[in-house]
């Protein structure tokens, strides 16, 4: 159970306030475990209020994920109590290809649109981060060692940099907060949820945005980023 948090020895802060999101999960429609109906039940005991289920898709899936994620959000949020969103996480697609491959991803129904970004987890094309900051996606997910050039361009069109509680992706959490700050991007947290235990709760969700170097305020500011995307939506 969450409670107050302390730290520095002298300051303290509830997390009642805190509207748990999770605008980052997948199901098995591509590397899950869980149906989506699963997912969304195991969200809302968990206590989370919104949910994201942005499955990896490319050029030779897309058009198979998204309309199956749109007709489950559709039948499952007339009986949950939760804010659920179709969307979809563009992964390991040539830069060239983001674009009409995000355009194609909100045709198709998606509300939330995340690009796989370059994550010093994976292979990632260099350019990745730029071309979805381009193409106007809503978040940029785990973008490693994003430029600070890159960063300023993802302040003006909007897109959200992701502060991440998956390990691996999570290596540059401390960069992408330093920069997103320096920038003037917003950030977002999520957990890129791929099973069960990869829930966190409300408190835990507070530690790893200090972790990663924000001020309680900034913190507090990626918290209230996400409910705001899920609430342009839903």
């Amino acid at each position: 159970m969450d409670g107050p948090l302390f730290f520095d020895n002298s300051k303290s802060i509830s997390v009642s306030y805190i509207v748990m999101i999770d605008l980052h999960a997948h199901t098995l429609f591509s590397d899950g475990v869980l149906l989506p109906s699963e997912l969304v039940r195991r969200a809302q005991v968990k206590g989370y209020r919104g949910l994201a289920i942005t499955d990896h898709v490319d050029m030779s899936n897309i058009d198979f994920v998204i309309p199956r994620i749109v007709n489950a959000v559709k039948d499952l949020s007339a009986h949950s109590d939760i804010k659920i969103a179709a969307g979809a996480e563009i992964t390991h697609v040539p830069p060239a290809l983001i674009g009409k491959t995000v355009e194609k991803a909100r045709a198709l129904g998606a509300e939330i649109v995340i690009v796989h970004g370059e994550t010093l987890a994976e292979p990632v094309i260099p350019g990745t981060n730029a071309a979805g900051i381009e193409a106007g996606a809503d978040i940029l997910s785990h973008p490693g060692l994003i430029s600070i050039d890159d960063a300023r361009k993802a302040a003006i069109r909007g897109v959200a940099l992701e502060i991440t509680s998956r390990k691996g992706h999570s290596l540059s959490n401390g960069h992408v907060a330093k920069t997103a700050l320096k920038a003037g991007a917003g950030l977002v947290i999520n957990t890129d949820f791929h099973a069960p235990e990869d829930f966190i709760t409300k408190g835990f969700a507070l530690n790893i945005l200090l972790g990663a170097g924000l001020e309680l305020k900034e913190a507090g500011d990626a918290l209230v980023n996400s409910e705001k995307l899920i609430n342009k939506y839903r």
